[in-house]
């Protein structure tokens, strides 16, 4: 089930990498889609709000969960390029050691300042106690995203982008299921939602673990392979932290702006998170443009084939053109009946506010593949810090236009996200060309272990 992604035309390759990651991603989003949906049609429009009201802290600490895990993968990847199983293993080895140690940092930490968060965040008093029950169900149960998040990419460094699909599927049927069973039989409000949707990742997760263990010969491990290697460690870390801290310093500009919208009063927080769950459905193809580039660029630079990089990036590029126009317009007539899955009869005011916010992002879709795309392939050449820098500018951008929406109200937080992609690309694709430079110079760093 491994894939080579050094040989055959691009375009192909891209395409029967990125479609089962796809749908991975269609289905990971399924976990919160089907929580927010269950829980604005039954417990109404104020539990939406808690659940939504959290969702950018909730992006921010799951999503460095799920960047440093890929960035772990990144050296399996082009060793799997390179061809060295014995190199290979000890680096699944090690990225396993770090995943152990940053999982139980983290999830003590923000359990422990869980309510601190919140407040920092201008959480609306009627929502908050809501939003602290389903965000540090979500913090407790990070062990698990820490499981599936490294076991799929380290499956997916190796080709085998189905495996992971395969069982979000199952999880998610069964987060559909605990949904029902803890909300409507158990009568458990938010904390159902939060509580199924952690053990649905934790049967997604060692669904993972299982088909590594016996299904790749190549990561049958020895007691050698466990052995800590600081040189090997730090190599793990410089390309795991920074694509955790490119999510984080994202999500911290998301932050801000759900901080200001929680300013505007919860009916604003509502029409956000309604349009903001169907945005991130949307833009599922990015994601997976993104990591299909990850790994494309991991085997191609581990096997010394630089120009493939390129095509690989043109290829990818007019896929995301074509989706961006495609996108766009089926959201230009279907924004309301989508907005709609998520609020229910009592809600149906907000929808030119859901509607606003859709049609606007939406129109920089392109841009915003242009920031996976770019990034993602810079991540799977080596070059992690650099990518980094492109989510401090997205920071940044968010930063500032977060500090607009008390004088401009709603439509400046509309234009946040758009802005933030803008400016990273403006700085990704100059880096991009810096990157390859680096590569093909005459007295180049060996490709494998290189890093800015």
């Amino acid at each position: 089930m491994t894939k080579d992604l050094t040989k055959g035309s691009p375009m192909r390759l891209i395409l029967s990498f990125g479609i089962p990651l796809l749908f991975g991603y269609l289905f990971q989003q399924m976990y919160n889609v089907v929580d927010t949906a269950i829980v604005g049609k039954t417990l109404g429009g104020a539990a939406l709000a808690a659940v939504g009201a959290t969702g950018s802290i909730n992006f921010l600490v799951v999503g460095f969960c799920a960047g440093i895990c890929g960035g772990f993968a990144i050296p399996v990847a082009q060793q799997f390029g390179a061809g060295d199983q014995q190199e290979l293993r000890r680096y699944v080895t090690g990225g396993t050691w770090l995943c152990i140690l940053f999982g139980a940092a983290l999830t003590a930490a923000t359990v422990i300042f869980c309510q601190d968060i919140l407040t920092a965040m201008n959480t609306p008093t009627d929502i908050f106690q809501r939003s602290y029950l389903y965000i540090v169900t979500i913090f407790a149960g990070l062990p698990a995203y820490f499981l599936y998040n490294y076991a799929a990419a380290v499956l997916r460094a190796m080709g085998d982008s189905r495996t992971p699909v395969i069982w979000l599927i199952v999880a998610s049927l069964v987060n559909i299921v605990l949904d029902v069973v803890f909300i409507l039989n158990f009568h458990m409000d938010v904390f159902g939602a939060a509580f199924a949707t952690v053990l649905a990742q934790l049967l997604a997760g060692v669904g993972c673990l299982v088909r590594m263990c016996r299904g790749f010969p190549i990561l049958k491990m020895s007691r050698e392979d466990w052995r800590w290697d600081r040189k090997r460690m730090a190599n793990l870390c410089l390309m795991g932290l920074p694509m955790g801290l490119q999510y984080s310093i994202t999500a911290i500009g998301s932050v801000m702006i759900q901080a200001a919208v929680n300013g505007l009063g919860t009916m604003y927080v509502t029409a956000v998170t309604a349009a903001s769950k169907v945005s991130m459905f949307v833009c599922c193809p990015f994601d997976a443009m993104g990591s299909t580039m990850a790994t494309y660029g991991g085997q191609n630079v581990g096997a010394a084939k630089w120009e493939r990089l390129h095509q690989g990036m043109r290829a990818c590029v007019l896929l995301g053109a074509i989706y961006s126009v495609v996108s766009l317009a089926a959201l230009y007539f279907l924004a309301d009946p989508l907005n709609m899955l998520f609020l229910d009869a009592e809600s149906a005011s907000l929808l030119p506010l859901a509607r606003q916010y859709l049609i606007i992002s939406a129109l920089f879709f392109f841009p915003l593949s242009l920031v996976n795309i770019v990034r993602f392939t810079i991540q799977g050449m080596g070059f992690s810090p650099l990518a980094t820098l492109a989510g401090v500018l997205e920071m940044a951008a968010r930063a500032g236009v977060s500090c607009l929406v008390p004088a401009f109200g709603f439509a400046a937080a509309c234009y946040a996200s758009p802005a933030a992609w803008v400016l990273a690309d403006l700085f990704l694709i100059p880096a991009y060309l810096y990157c390859c430079h680096r590569l093909t110079r005459p007295n180049k760093v060996e490709a494998p272990t290189l890093s800015c």
